[in-house]
C-alpha cells in the first residue's frame, strides 16, 4: 500500500509539474473529496434516522477530525506531527459553526438539510483548506 502511495504520488507531482498546477491543491482536492464524502455520509445518515441536523453535524464532524486529520496532514502537507491535532480540532470547531449557520440560513429558505448538506461542501471545503494550510500545517 505505503509503495503504491508513493507511485502515485509521484505520478501527480510529475503531471501537475507538466501542466504546471499547485500538487498540493490537486491533492488537497483528491482527499478533500475523500474527507468530504466520509463526513456527508455520517452526516446524511443521522439526518435519515431522524436527529436534529446540529447533532448530524457535530457527530459527522467529530468523526471527520479524527478522519482527516490523518489524511489531510500525511497526504496534502506531507506533516505527520500528532500534537497539531489540537490546532486541528480548532479549525474544526470553526467549521462545525459555519455548518451550522449555513444549515440554518438554507433550512429557513426551506432547502430540505440533505440538499443544504450537499451545496455547503465546496464553500466549506474552501475554508477548511485554508484555515489548515495557514493556521495548522503551515
Amino acid at each position: 500500500m505505503q509503495l503504491q502511495l508513493k507511485k502515485i504520488d509521484s505520478w501527480l507531482t510529475s503531471a501537475c509539474t507538466f501542466f504546471k498546477i499547485d500538487v498540493q491543491l490537486v491533492k488537497f482536492l483528491i482527499v478533500g473529496g475523500i474527507n468530504t464524502l466520509f463526513g456527508y455520509l455520517i452526516f446524511a445518515f443521522f439526518i435519515f434516522i431522524n436527529f436534529h441536523y446540529s447533532l448530524a453535524a457535530l457527530i459527522s464532524t467529530i468523526a471527520g477530525i479524527i478522519f482527516n486529520f490523518n489524511t489531510t496532514g500525511r497526504l496534502v502537507f506531507n506533516n505527520r506531527n500528532n500534537r497539531l491535532i489540537f490546532r486541528f480540532f480548532g479549525v474544526y470547531l470553526i467549521i462545525y459553526g459555519l455548518n451550522i449557520l449555513f444549515l440554518k440560513l438554507l433550512g429557513s429558505m426551506q432547502m430540505s438539510m440533505f440538499i443544504a448538506g450537499a451545496v455547503i461542501i465546496l464553500p466549506v471545503a474552501v475554508i477548511a483548506f485554508l484555515l489548515n494550510k495557514y493556521l495548522v500545517f503551515n
